[in-house]
């Protein structure tokens, strides 16, 4: 079983440093709420989890399908509750690919694999919510 280690030191009013394996970046409350908006909110930093995670996995898939990708935007939207504790109902990811001739049917196996199989923030957020997707494709011209 593979042990991750995290800390947190605080910073300043609600900010604190986090720092995983070496990166260090700052989370943080909004002024709203008595932060000092120096960085990220927690369950959005979730979210972008979530669009690392399956994005790598359908990159990986798609270059041993052979599949190549001009670029390559995931985009998320997420409904989060009013009452504490505020949780996502439901999060839709959408697969924004550009490319020349990219065939639908190895885009979808690759979203597919990676929703189903691969990716574990997925795994983990699907036991709390409804994840879909939606798969849009750009032509490239030359």
């Amino acid at each position: 079983m593979d042990k991750i280690s995290m800390s947190a030191n605080l910073i300043d009013n609600m900010a604190f440093e986090m720092d995983l394996n070496g990166h260090r970046f700052i989370m943080d409350a909004n002024e709203s709420v008595g932060g000092n908006n120096l960085g990220p909110r927690p369950k959005p930093l979730l979210l972008a989890g979530l669009i690392g995670c399956t994005g790598m996995d359908v990159v990986s898939i798609l270059k041993k399908m052979k599949v190549e990708l001009d670029d390559l935007n995931i985009s998320v939207e997420a409904d989060a509750t009013t009452e504490h504790p505020k949780v996502y109902e439901n999060i839709k990811l959408i697969y924004k690919f550009r490319g020349r001739d990219l065939p639908m049917d190895k885009l979808e196996k690759a979203v597919t694999l990676s929703q189903d199989r691969y990716c574990g923030v997925t795994a983990m957020l699907r036991k709390a919510t409804d994840i879909t997707h939606e798969i849009i494709i750009e032509d490239s011209q030359n």
